[in-house]
């Protein structure tokens, strides 16, 4: 793997990291009331993090058994066409996310924290093991939901696994690809946590800051992210078709 592509798959993890699963519930779940617990964290974040490698490897080795005939497709003038429909579509799309249609109320988010970290559970030494094992159910269930629910959408993480099926790694480097690449996914959180852990006075109105923001501006947030993604497909498409050629030369 070239320094090129490394720097681009850091980018796009970075820009997974900031998505609702993968920072805005974790920050949720760190503004919990209470001391920080790290190990229900370290559940959450890892079964984000084994959702997306399991995802990105059978998509990535499953595409690498057909790359021949994917990439005749892909290379065809017909495909271009269709990519740059995609892109066009995408970018167009842009323009439908209001953040100002989308807001979640306080006690339904409580609610959900409070789920996520077992608070209903029972009181007692039998009522604590089972708040532990509940509590650690209902982190990976919201996990396993929000992942599931944003797999589709998370359009970096899909360019990546097209970029390291085209590198041929091979298997091995592949899933070494795979894992670093859901490892840098989770990596702010993780670090966020580090610095709720040692310093939570001063890493806490910064966590809320953060919370709201994200709160307000998610929709506006991925509204940017497929624009984005749809000019690059777009200008990428124009670019094999020979239109933009086509235009600087009339």
């Amino acid at each position: 793997m070239d320094l090129a592509l490394a720097a681009s798959l850091a980018a796009l993890a970075l820009i997974d990291s900031t998505s609702f699963g993968t920072l805005l519930i974790p920050i949720w779940l760190m503004l919990a009331p209470g001391r920080l617990r790290a190990g229900r964290m370290f559940v959450y974040l890892g079964t984000i993090a084994v959702f997306y490698f399991a995802v990105g490897m059978a998509v990535a080795l499953g595409a690498g058994t057909f790359l021949t005939e994917i990439a005749a497709i892909l290379d065809s003038r017909a495909a271009s066409w269709v990519q740059l429909a995609l892109g066009v579509g995408l970018f167009a799309l842009t323009f439908r996310f209001d953040s100002k249609r989308r807001k979640e109320s306080g006690g339904r988010v409580a609610r959900w924290r409070e789920r996520a970290l077992g608070a209903e559970a029972p009181s007692g030494a039998g009522g604590t093991a089972t708040r532990s094992r509940m509590g650690a159910l209902s982190l990976m269930g919201l996990a396993t939901a929000a992942a599931t629910l944003e797999v589709a959408t998370m359009l970096p993480y899909l360019a990546a696994i097209g970029l390291v099926t085209k590198a041929g790694i091979g298997a091995a480097g592949t899933t070494v690809t795979m894992a670093a690449y859901c490892l840098v996914m989770v990596l702010p959180a993780l670090v966020l946590m580090g610095a709720r852990l040692v310093a939570r006075s001063a890493v806490e109105p910064v966590l809320v800051k953060i919370n709201n923001w994200m709160s307000k501006h998610a929709a506006s947030t991925t509204g940017w992210v497929i624009g984005i993604v749809g000019f690059l497909l777009a200008r990428d498409a124009a670019m094999r078709l020979g239109l933009l050629e086509a235009l600087l030369n009339r």
